[in-house]
């Protein structure tokens, strides 16, 4: 597959050696709990993958980003899923670095992440049923100097490595409403716990536990705010954030499909009709990430761009739920059967779908978008 060459060459051009690195563990390993993708990742520089060179990074732009994340993914599932937290952290920290709001200390945090290797992990509010994505699950009591945070967030991804996690948290106002705020705090703070929380044996190796925090202190230089504009849309930060997110997470998967549908191509299972189809629609898929990507390079990451990349992602995760199933099917039952990795794939393939928000969710918000008015997400 061309896209896919493409991808392991921009692989291999800002990772060196990690694709054979992780080639040579066997996918049962990676995927554990513990496992040494992390490392391995951490050791290749891929923390600093999409910090911009002028803040000491690698510069990758938002389709090599895609694509060093779908080839990560076809080797280490978990790896892939997990760093993409990572990468939509730091991109909203360069767009905050670059934006009017700067302080300076997002530049230094920067480039410590690059020089340092660290890792950042995000506490926003996925994964709480009934509650909107935007709902903070930290709560803010102010004291002297700044703000005391209590809250958890489950799952969180790499909370066992994270050096950095980035939370929204809840500020309280004099009228006894609340503001929202992005937090940033190191993981040695005083109050942050990791829990057991994943029971999953898929992805498990993305580390995705509860994070709690406990009356964790957090300076007023440590808090980004944010705002929604006047009809309810999200603010350039948050957009931006979106924007990375949902065109990484859908290439960690579109990886991991690519896994499986590379299979079915080098057994030569099936007829040229079936593996034609196969590859058609993962491409389908990859192109309308690609289309996200270039949207993005060419300067458009506002509130119409977060629904453009909304739709591709639906688009997406849709071919590839078929992809993945058809895939399975010509591999056949002795695939399955003698080896794990089939099954193991074919499970997480179906991560996407629980990404937010919710395809019930957008629904409303979708149809307001197509009348005309901005995208609100709830």
């Amino acid at each position: 597959m061309r896209s896919l060459d493409a991808a392991r060459a921009s692989c291999e051009e800002f990772l060196p050696g990690l694709q054979d690195k992780l080639a040579a563990v066997p996918l049962t390993e990676l995927e554990q709990p513990g496992s040494s993708s992390l490392d391995l990742f951490r050791a290749a520089g891929g923390a600093r993958l999409v910090v911009p060179t002028s803040y000491s990074g690698s510069g990758a732009n938002p389709l090599q980003a895609l694509q060093v994340t779908r080839a990560l993914a076809l080797r280490a599932p978990s790896l892939a899923v997990a760093t993409t937290m990572h990468h939509f952290s730091v991109a909203t920290l360069f767009t905050l670095a670059e934006s009017l709001q700067s302080s300076g200390v997002e530049w230094a945090l920067l480039e410590g992440i690059c020089s340092q290797n660290l890792l950042v992990a995000s506490g926003f509010a996925e994964g709480r049923p009934s509650q909107g994505i935007l709902a903070p699950t930290m709560r803010a009591r102010e004291t002297e100097g700044g703000y005391l945070i209590n809250g958890s967030k489950k799952p969180c991804s790499l909370s066992q490595s994270m050096d950095l996690l980035t939370a929204s948290t809840a500020l309280p106002r004099a009228d006894g409403g609340s503001d929202m705020a992005v937090l940033l705090v190191p993981r040695q703070a005083e109050g942050i716990t990791v829990h057991p929380f994943w029971s999953s044996f898929a992805l498990a190796g993305a580390e995705s536990d509860e994070v709690r925090l406990t009356d964790v202190f957090v300076d007023e230089r440590q808090l980004m705010r944010t705002e929604l504009g006047d009809a309810g849309e999200l603010d350039q930060l948050q957009t931006v954030g979106f924007i990375w997110f949902e065109l990484l997470i859908s290439a960690s998967y579109l990886g991991i499909v690519t896994g499986l549908v590379e299979r079915v191509l080098s057994s030569g299972r099936g007829s040229d009709s079936d593996r034609a189809q196969l590859i058609t629609r993962l491409e389908t898929a990859n192109l309308l990430l690609e289309g996200t990507a270039r949207m993005v390079m060419d300067g458009e990451a506002g509130n119409e761009a977060l629904g453009k990349a909304l739709l591709a992602r639906y688009g997406a995760q849709d071919a590839l739920a078929e992809t993945a199933h058809r895939a399975a099917e010509a591999l056949g039952g002795m695939a399955f059967i003698s080896s794990s990795d089939v099954a193991y794939l074919t499970a997480a393939a179906q991560g996407l779908s629980f990404h937010p928000p919710s395809r019930a969710s957008f629904a409303g918000p979708l149809l307001e978008h197509t009348a005309g008015r901005p995208l609100r997400l709830s």
